[in-house]
């Protein structure tokens, strides 16, 4: 059989877990795996809006269906990993995309949102991990996807819990690949810069704070959700084999400036 290239990046024939799969990044991440041939397992906690992003993929001839669950929820992973379970579906590619910020001065984050912020960005990807990492091993093939951020690395006003958060998923991140890259499961996160999305809807709305974001990249724009697709493809496949524990950011080089 003569070797292509393109096969290095196909997913046909694999599944993947996209928690956050109903809007923004995780919905255009989603959107990359299903055209490269996965089959698509939409995470959200809105039943309606995880049906409405289906029915928009399987107009682009995307396979996905949607398991409505609350990832700050301390019984999520053992939940939706008995879920995939019931339905014969063997998760190849976890996406951990769900996300929050609450935008809150530090002085006014209580303990809810503090924990909270934690427990969707921290505690979710750790127990998907747990639930869903053994049976990829088993198969010789996995690839877990964090979502880490700019604030992964430097602080921004209001969002204290949330960058403490972000920080930990790069840590987390490297947990996951000295776990688990020995078994053929590799772990990678990528950290986007200013996208919009739902989640960026605050800064987006003040087009002066939007084109300062864009200036300080080195492209000189802010992200357009596509730019994620070749990130996204590549971190998934077989392409990244030797790649682990990294956290690429996705960012129009803001992070080199």
């Amino acid at each position: 059989m003569t070797f292509r290239l393109s096969d290095l990046f196909d997913l046909t024939g694999r599944t993947a877990l996209v928690t956050g799969g109903n809007s923004g990044i995780g919905l255009a991440m989603a959107r990359a795996l299903g055209l490269a041939g996965s089959r698509l397992i939409l995470v959200a906690r809105r039943a309606d809006a995880l049906e409405h992003a289906a029915r928009d993929l399987a107009g682009a001839g995307i396979e996905a269906e949607a398991i409505a669950a609350d990832l700050a929820d301390p019984g999520c992973g053992a939940r939706i990993g008995a879920a995939c379970i019931e339905r014969q579906r063997k998760v190849d590619i976890l996406v951990n995309a769900a996300g929050m910020n609450l935008r809150q001065p530090f002085q006014e984050v209580g303990v809810e949102g503090f924990d909270l912020h934690m427990a969707v960005h921290l505690r979710a990807p750790f127990l998907l991990t747990q639930a869903l990492a053994p049976g990829m091993a088993e198969r010789g093939f996995g690839r877990i996807l964090n979502i880490a951020s700019l604030q992964s690395y430097r602080a921004f006003a209001d969002s204290a819990p949330y960058g403490a958060a972000k920080g930990g998923v790069v840590q987390l991140t490297r947990a996951i690949a000295e776990a688990w890259s020995r078994h053929g499961v590799t772990c990678n996160a990528i950290a986007p810069g200013f996208f919009p999305t739902p989640l960026t809807a605050p800064v987006f709305a003040d087009p002066q704070r939007a084109q300062r974001n864009a200036a300080q990249t080195a492209i000189g724009r802010n992200g357009e959700l596509d730019d994620l697709i070749g990130a996204t493809v590549f971190l998934a496949s077989k392409a990244s084999a030797y790649v682990t524990g990294q956290t690429l950011a996705v960012d129009g080089g803001f992070s080199a400036k």
